[in-house]
């Protein structure tokens, strides 16, 4: 729900300097890196939409839940081996794409579909 609601927020909200750091961190996120940098790197640009969405109680409760949300990122990428990154980069550049156009219902859609389809990828 925060992630979703950052994202629609963010596309209706977002400054030209928000879009530029969104757009960094996800060129930052596709490097080739280590996985606990990659998984750092895929909170910066989780971090990144959610300041961009201007709700401070949505990013104090982001800021909360990411030393959880990191480690179970990390045990959840050590356990999958049919993950596929490209695809996930690629829901990412989507996400980030729908919040340049202001988009803000497909940004929306766009996050719950990617954290659905990270659900559907632990059962």
């Amino acid at each position: 729900a925060i992630e979703a609601e950052s994202a629609a927020l963010a596309a209706a909200r977002r400054t030209p300097a928000q879009l530029r750091e969104i757009r960094d961190c996800l060129d930052r996120r596709a490097r080739d890196a280590p996985l606990d940098e990659h998984v750092d790197d895929d909170l910066a640009f989780h971090r990144s939409v959610i300041a961009a969405a201007g709700n401070p109680i949505l990013a104090e409760l982001f800021d909360g839940f990411t030393p959880r949300v990191r480690q179970a990122m990390l045990d959840l990428l050590r356990a999958r081996r049919d993950f596929d990154s490209a695809a996930d980069h690629d829901a990412h550049a989507r996400l980030a794409e729908a919040i340049a156009a202001r988009r803000p219902d497909e940004a929306a859609r766009l996050s719950r579909t990617h954290l659905e389809s990270l659900k559907e990828g632990l059962a």
